[in-house]
């Protein structure tokens, strides 16, 4: 029996399938929704040119661009017109397109396909237009700006649904449970979005799903145990939201899961330990999680694994070594965890890996010498171990490796040329805080598909390779924290795409660099031996939102140039030898969000013209703002990095500490202390609510203390030590409600110090010292008006008094006669011998025994 050709049987039905759209042309009505559509777009973008197939002189919209047509689905139809049946309108590149201009389409009730993704559409889900397409299989609305919630009604009515994604657009609210009726689901992406609430029990329903995607939300609570009901489910992701508690085991129902993602929760208790019977899954994360336990022994049975993600979780114990007897395993991740590597174990793995991380693992001695034979590695991550020794050599021969972190080991020598050879393929190369030492490779800048360099904490010394302005590539660059040194820098590309170098703590010397891209975003200077004046170029950098040259020997003015650089939200200059005063035109770095002048010899007042325009410290616009954290992201199906960057040191709270990366967009300082300030303290300080460190010690400020720095609702730190402030500490510091230390030592306060508030806890004498007016029990010294009243005498009742005082007498006599006896006994009086050193000890036994 001869086999028919399944190609030519497909084509042929294809043809039949688009035979009648070919002979006849589709309603008229239809045709002018779409001309409609197009004509709303071109109203608004009248540079759109992506329908120039839609015109009215052509009479048949069937043979436009992105349109298909069918027959009429009604068999008893006369008509021999077709009608529009799907509309794919992905990437149509039009400018500021409204959901509005979306109503024409829903006069096309025919509609089984309907895609607008990568459009970025704003706006609102259509509700009342899409609930008259209830023909609709595949709806595709991805990739946009749509900024709502998922109406409930409407979708109830889109019942023959069976492709629906939403994923990466701005809607908000709750799931509506109308979507978990629709029965014929099989494909569900709601990622990427600002989804909150829980996951209802009622996902149960979508018995028919094979892929549900509701990553990147904000979701909650626990994971239902009617997940379990999905069996035919293939694909399930429910990572980066916030779900809790343990995971399921209804989930172990999910026998045909081949992708299973719970990463970046909060789940905790032990994995489930049959997740082997799983036999299907090839990619399985679990990572940034609260997990325990160890590595459930039933993973063995994952014959198919492709990809295990475990890291940055609580378990526990040996690492495993049958891990490395999948055949098909590429990525393998169990870094960040409390698990530990056997060092005397001899691995031969059959796998061929592409990513591999141990991180934190408790390496010891040399990197293994069998990764070497893992030579398509694209991703290595051993940092944060105990290893030692020299960088192998055949670790610069792995021609695919695009991320290596070695960093927070103790390995040394000097770096190989061939790490930086043209032919090599490295994106990320982090091998901070280790003891390498020597001069870097003069190769360096060959090595042109780097875009971050981590080389700080080291023992690099000498100058900066030239070259390295060459690395075209390069966005981050951190040689901090050796004893490089020098005066020339090298000369980037002012149009490079640099936006982070970090050259402190190091030995340079000579004038201010300004030779860096244009664009760059933050320039870290501090620590080194710069002198002169600030350079006048500075304002050159005009996206810098981070300039840091604190701990040099910079003098003169601050130049009106540098304070034209208004996107500055980090501003440190402490601890150098600045002169003259604050300039009043410091108000147009409306950005700043840190400002340290502290140690230096600036002079003159706290201008109120610069106090009233940091309105970067001010709530109205920290609520606008996107933050800056430094974090960096790099993405791929196997491995997903994030890492900070070095922290930013600044004195706070009588200390210097480092503020993280992460979280420096949540810090407000202002920090003017060891200057040579002298005026009253402006009262439009109080405006600047965001401000959680506020330091003006020793200074020469006098006045009162403005009562308006108790609207300062979050500052935590406040020094105002060492000035010549006189008057009473305002009450209003009661409403400092997250002040953890205040010092207002060394001034000439009076007064009472406020009760209430935090202001009960801040009862350490020293932060009050050299106020001789002040006073209150936080420095144990009474004000005036809290002594107590004398007593005054009681008046007994005339019926008991006798009673009483009779009473009094017969328990005063014989205790005052056995009182006295005792002090004559004590005092020697019925001692024939007493010791020869006993005369020295009578008066500690009198006042004891009277106390």
């Amino acid at each position: 029996m001869v086999m028919a050709n399944p190609t030519l049987l497909l084509q042929s039905i294809f043809i039949l399938f688009l035979l009648p759209c070919l002979s006849s042309s589709c309603p008229k009505y239809q045709k002018q929704a779409l001309l409609q559509f197009k004509s709303s777009i071109l109203a608004i973008d009248s540079s759109f040119d992506g329908l120039d197939s839609w015109n009215s002189s052509s009479s048949n919209c069937c043979l436009w661009d992105k349109v298909t047509c069918s027959s009429p689905s009604n068999s008893n139809s006369t008509s021999t017109s077709s009608v529009v049946f799907a509309l794919h309108l992905s990437y149509l590149y039009a400018l500021h397109m409204s959901s509005s201009l979306l109503a024409p389409l829903f006069f096309i009730r025919s509609l089984r396909v309907l895609d607008l993704s990568w459009n970025l559409i704003n706006g609102q889900i259509p509700a009342l237009g899409l609930g008259n397409l209830s023909n609709l299989v595949h709806l595709d609305l991805s990739w946009n700006y749509i900024n709502s919630q998922i109406p409930e009604l409407e979708f109830g009515n889109l019942s023959n649904l069976v492709h629906l994604d939403l994923s990466k657009n701005f809607i908000y609210g709750q799931i509506p449970l109308q979507l978990f009726q629709l029965k014929y689901l099989r494909y569900l992406d709601l990622g990427s979005n600002e989804l909150q609430g829980g996951l209802s029990p009622k996902v149960g329903y979508l018995q028919d799903l094979r892929m549900l995607n509701m990553s990147s939300n904000r979701l909650s609570g626990e994971l239902p145990e009617e997940i379990g009901n999905l069996t035919k489910l293939r694909q399930l992701s429910l990572s980066s939201n916030k779900f809790s508690n343990g995971i399921p085991s209804s989930i172990l129902h999910l026998k045909e899961l081949e992708e299973l993602d719970l990463g970046n929760n909060s789940l905790s208790m032990e994995i489930p330990s049959d997740i082997g019977n799983l036999s299907n899954l090839s990619y399985l994360s679990l990572r940034k999680n609260k997990l325990t336990g160890g590595v459930p022994a039933s993973m063995q049975k994952l014959n198919k694994l492709n990809s295990l993600n475990l890291e940055e979780n609580l378990l526990t114990g040996e690492i495993p070594f049958w891990l490395f007897d999948f055949k098909d395993l590429q990525s393998l991740l169990l870094g960040g965890n409390n698990l530990t590597w056997n060092n005397s174990m001899k691995v031969v793995p059959k796998c061929r890996l592409l990513g591999f991380s141990l991180r934190s693992c408790g390496l010891q001695g040399d990197i293994p010498e069998w990764i070497s034979t893992q030579t398509n590695l694209s991703f290595l991550d051993l940092s944060m171990n105990q290893l030692h020794g020299p960088f192998p050599q055949w670790l610069t021969k792995f021609h695919f490796l695009l991320v290596l972190f070695l960093s927070h080991n103790k390995l040394s020598g000097s770096l190989p040329t061939a790490l930086f050879r043209s032919s090599q393929l490295l994106n990320i190369l982090a091998l901070s805080h280790n003891n390498f030492s020597g001069e870097l490779p003069k190769n360096i800048g060959d090595a042109m598909s780097l875009r971050i360099l981590m080389l700080d904490g080291n023992n690099f010394s000498g100058p900066i390779p030239q070259s390295i302005s060459q690395i075209s590539n390069l966005q981050l660059l951190d040689l901090s924290r050796n004893r490089l040194s020098g005066n020339i820098f090298p000369v980037f590309d002012p149009q490079g795409i640099l936006w982070y170098a970090d050259f402190s703590f190091n030995q340079f010397s000579g004038e201010v660099p300004t030779t860096f891209p244009l664009d760059i975003e933050t320039l870290a200077l501090g620590g080194n031996k710069f002198s002169g004046a600030l350079p006048l170029n500075l304002k050159k950098l005009r996206n810098l939102e981070r300039l840091e040259l604190q701990d040099n020997n910079i003098s003169g003015e601050l130049p009106n140039s540098l304070l034209q650089i208004s996107q500055l939200r980090v501003l440190n200059l402490r601890n150098n030898s600045l002169q003259g005063s604050i300039p009043k035109t410091l108000s147009n770095l409306q950005n700043l969000r840190i400002l340290d002048l502290s140690s230096n010899n600036i002079t003159g007042e706290i201008p109120i013209e610069f106090v009233n325009h940091l309105i970067g410290m001010t709530p109205n616009l920290t609520s606008q703002t996107s933050g800056f954290s430094v974090v960096i992201t790099f993405y791929t199906k196997f491995f997903n990095i994030e890492f900070a960057v070095n922290e930013l040191i600044v004195n706070w709270k009588k200390y210097k500490q480092g503020l993280s990366s992460h979280y420096i967009d949540m810090y407000f300082l202002l920090d003017l202390s060891n200057n040579q300030l002298s005026s009253e303290i402006p009262a439009s300080l109080g405006a600047l609510k965001s401000l959680k460190m506020l330091n003006l010690s020793f200074n020469k400020l006098f006045g009162k203390i403005p009562a308006s720095l108790g609207d300062l609702q979050n500052v935590e730190g406040l020094d105002l030590s060492h000035n010549k402030l006189s008057g009473p500490i305002p009450f209003a510091f009661t409403k400092l409600q997250q002040l953890t230390t205040l010092d207002v030592s060394n001034n000439k306060l009076t007064g009472r110090i406020p009760i209430g508030g935090q202001m009960n806890t801040m009862a350490d004498p020293n932060f009050y010292a050299n106020n001789s007016g002040l006073c209150g029990f936080q420095i144990r010294v009474p004000c005036p008006g809290d002594l107590p009243p004398a007593p005054k005498l009681q008046e007994h009742d005339n019926k008991k008094e006798p009673w009483i005082l009779l009473e009094a007498v017969g328990i005063g006599y014989p205790v005052g006669f056995l009182l006295t006896i005792e002090i004559i006994f004590l005092a020697g009086y019925f001692n024939p011998s007493p010791p020869s050193n006993s005369r020295r000890h009578h008066p500690y036994r009198l006042i004891r025994q009277r106390i």
